[in-house]
């Protein structure tokens, strides 16, 4: 495990398109539950500026059954349905201080809430994911949590830490930026032991990183995550080619600092997603059934194009929106597999037809892909 200057952090941060940036209880809330307005107004700036310069940008926020908890008047430890109900009344303020922090810049909000089947469950996934594509293409800040209200202990993530990581994944980011109330990973608990070392950079997470990592933020207090929470999420996010900072957010401007360098610790991605996602698609799921398309289909997929409505001649098999189908060319020689946007029922109703037709058919709107470029793997690749 080789220490690297922490600079290398600011690096990757710099060098990032896309990121996530999960932010904990016990950073954006007061010791009474309230938000640190001051403090949450910094980091928009940061995130801001950030969006300024062409990166795109998710943030994951804990807080909702601590803000919720305060305005019900709950204390002491909360049953299930308590937690459930702080945490709808927690939701709708969280969201109202994370748009009021983003006013002046005219960035709007989307808030998305999770739980742990959508990213389980393909067509749920696949729906986030649409979610998040939109929101980013329409400039919006998407702003994540897990859906306490609905989750019990079985479809829970258990943490945000986790919940961020996933949310990485589904957004296909290259950073993920944990800010906690510890400037990072330590060889040790630094609050117990004066020979503990700042740790900035992880090449991989072996057994001892994941052993050591109990300590330096294990009683955090409002949240739940602790610093093997954030190890986890690493390894997460790293098997799908995101890497991850953990940094300190206590202080103002947290994301500012770490592109300027300071203390943090970086955790390197060990996965390559895009291979291992079109490995996932060409040959690890069952298709459920045939799509034929025509000679210009077929030039346009081997250009790079998405399969659309009009190169469709017919379909075989029932099968549901996200469900793996084989891409049969007109000789019914296999062409490649992807993933439907449709149900089979649905392009029955389509094929053949032109992509503004689509609304009047079936009756509500939909992009006119039938595939996505990026769900289909042809035989020749």
């Amino acid at each position: 495990m080789e220490k690297l200057a922490s600079s290398t952090a600011a690096a990757t941060l710099r060098a990032a398109k896309r990121i996530v940036v999960k932010v904990g209880s016990a950073i954006l809330c007061g010791d009474d539950g309230s938000v640190r307005s001051t403090w949450l107004a910094s980091l928009a700036d940061d995130l801001a500026g950030l969006r300024a310069k062409g990166c795109e940008v998710v943030v994951v926020t804990s807080g909702a059954i601590a803000i919720g908890r305060r305005r019900l008047g709950l204390s002491g430890s909360l049953q299930l349905d308590e937690k459930q109900a702080a945490s709808a009344a927690g939701q709708v303020a969280l969201a109202q201080a994370w748009q009021g922090a983003f006013e002046r810049y005219d960035i709007q909000i989307g808030q998305v809430l999770l739980t742990l089947a959508d990213t389980e469950d393909r067509r749920r996934y696949l729906n986030a994911r649409a979610t998040f594509r939109t929101l980013l293409n329409l400039n919006v800040l998407p702003l994540v949590n897990e859906n306490d209200t609905v989750a019990t202990s079985e479809i829970r993530y258990g943490d945000n830490d986790r919940l961020a990581a996933h949310a990485a994944q589904i957004v296909e980011s290259d950073v993920l930026i944990i800010l906690s109330d510890v400037d990072g990973l330590y060889s040790a608990d630094p609050r117990s032991d004066l020979d503990a070392v700042h740790i900035a950079v992880v090449e991989a997470i072996t057994p001892k990183i994941e052993n050591i990592a109990s300590g330096p933020n294990k009683n955090a207090g409002v949240g739940a995550g602790g610093m093997a929470s954030k190890i986890a999420a690493a390894k997460i996010a790293g098997a799908n080619g995101c890497a991850t900072i953990i940094a300190p957010g206590g202080e103002a401007n947290p994301v500012a600092a770490v592109a300027e360098g300071g203390r943090s610790t970086l955790i390197c991605a060990t996965g390559n997603p895009e291979r291992a996602r079109r490995q996932w698609i060409g040959g690890r799921i069952k298709p459920a059934g045939v799509i034929e398309v025509d000679a210009g289909a077929v030039k346009a997929l081997k250009a790079g194009a998405s399969l659309l409505p009009a190169g469709v001649v017919k379909v075989e098999g029932l099968f549901s929106r996200g469900d793996a189908v084989t891409i049969m060319s007109p000789g019914r020689e296999p062409l490649g597999q992807g993933l439907s946007a449709y149900s089979s029922s649905e392009i029955e109703k389509i094929a053949g037809r032109r992509s503004d037709e689509l609304e009047n058919l079936l009756g509500y709107r939909r992009r006119p892909a039938v595939v996505e470029k990026n769900d289909l793997v042809l035989r020749t690749e």
